[in-house]
Order: structure tokens, then C-alpha cells, then sequence
């Protein structure tokens, strides 16, 4: 039964450090990053947040500085759910579409 248990903790070990030897993927950073950009958000809103920085594409998985207004705008009007993510989406859109200065 030793024999067994020993054999059991080494391949542990064993598959331990050849995981730590391993680089974050691609996708194990962007989780790092949305999860860090999502900072106090809780509940449906850090899912909503969540799923949407990991659905973007390349450079565009960072928030834009125009969502953080939108996202103020929306808790301002105390939005939640779907409610404030429609309201998100909408702002953000009418902020890409306005003429830049």
C-alpha cells in the first residue's frame, strides 16, 4: 500500500512541474487580463463583462475608454442586467459612430 501511495504522490509531482514548466496559452493570458480589468464587478455584470472581453478579438479585448462612461452611465441610471448591458452596447455604439475630433 507504501508502494502504491509513493508511486501516486511522484507521478503527482511529476505532472506538477511539467506543468508549471509550460508558458501561459494565448487564452490563459486574455482570462488574466479580462480578470484583472474586471476588477469590484459582481453578479451578472462581471459575467456580462466577462464574456465579452473574452469573445474580442485581438487588440480590442482591452476595454475601450469610451465603455468605462458608458458602464458609469448605465450604474448612474441604476441599469442592471440586460437592461444595462443594452444600454452599454448602445452607447458604445453611438461613441464609435460619432465624428472624431
Amino acid at each position: 500500500m507504501k508502494r502504491i501511495s509513493l508511486a501516486i504522490v511522484l507521478g503527482c509531482a511529476a505532472l506538477a512541474a511539467q506543468a508549471a514548466d509550460k508558458a501561459p496559452t494565448a487564452q490563459q493570458s486574455k482570462m488574466a487580463t479580462c480578470n484583472k480589468d474586471a476588477g469590484d464587478k459582481k453578479g451578472d455584470e462581471r459575467k456580462a463583462f466577462m464574456k465579452e472581453c473574452l469573445s474580442a478579438k485581438g487588440a480590442a479585448a482591452a476595454p475601450a475608454a469610451g465603455n468605462a462612461a458608458c458602464e458609469k452611465s448605465a450604474a448612474d441610471k441604476k441599469l442592471h442586467g440586460a437592461a444595462a448591458k443594452a444600454h452599454i452596447k448602445k452607447c458604445t455604439a453611438d461613441a464609435a459612430s460619432a465624428p472624431k475630433a
